[in-house]
């Protein structure tokens, strides 16, 4: 896996994923780049490297699953033909499986996840060939025999295999949170175990800019 990220001047970052990355970003007060994890990075990123005259794209949209992804992947990824793609995604795609009957047709399950996950990859890099950054789906959890939590653990094991596959950067999220949550509790983070409160976004974003060495 990839260790480090090199930005140069004029390029292009795009975040894209579900409501995490999303936070908002069409509110006329959270515009361009939500209130979350996003904001934090982009804002860093641009005010500490002014002369490269960053373009960050934020295009995550709230209840995605990878399969929304694909869907939308051509006009929300690959039309800004990014230098620079971080995705996170995954947690609709396992919560759908346990929420209201009639949303459980659109759960992705582990083997579409992964191949339609790795499908996106490729044509991303087939048409860029631009630098990868993928973030770890995560609860707030402190319970080892949550249902969802140990189904979300495939999904994760996917993200890691194809971080090492395409040559990425892993962000470690879970492993990351699991060690912080022995301390402080899932409530401090989330109200409902996966929407992380604004502190816990910049927590995100000090994870993601540590990951890529930015």
């Amino acid at each position: 896996m990839r260790s480090k990220i090199e930005l140069k001047a004029n390029q292009t970052i795009v975040f894209i994923g579900d409501s995490i990355t999303d936070a908002d970003r069409n509110h006329p007060a959270y515009r361009p780049f939500g209130f979350g994890y996003v904001h934090f990075v982009a804002n860093i990123l641009l005010a500490k490297y002014p002369q490269l005259n960053l373009n960050i794209v934020n295009t995550g949209v709230n209840g995605n699953t990878v399969r929304d992804l694909k869907d939308r992947w051509e006009r929300d990824c690959l039309a800004y033909e990014p230098d620079l793609l971080s995705v996170l995604i995954g947690i609709n795609d396992v919560w759908r499986q346990y929420g209201e009957p009639e949303r459980q047709s659109d759960a992705v399950y582990p083997n579409e996840y992964e191949s339609t996950y790795r499908l996106l990859l490729s044509r991303a890099k087939q048409r860029s060939n631009c630098q990868l950054v993928l973030m770890e789906s995560f609860m707030f959890c402190d319970d080892r025999q949550n249902q969802i939590f140990q189904a979300l653990q495939k999904y994760i094991q996917v993200v890691r295999d194809l971080a090492r596959e395409f040559d990425a950067i892993l962000v470690p999220l879970q492993r990351r949170v699991s060690e912080q949550v022995k301390s402080v509790p899932p409530e401090k983070w989330s109200s409902d175990s996966v929407h992380p409160d604004i502190w816990a976004h910049a927590w995100i974003s000090r994870r993601w800019l540590e990951a890529t060495g930015l």
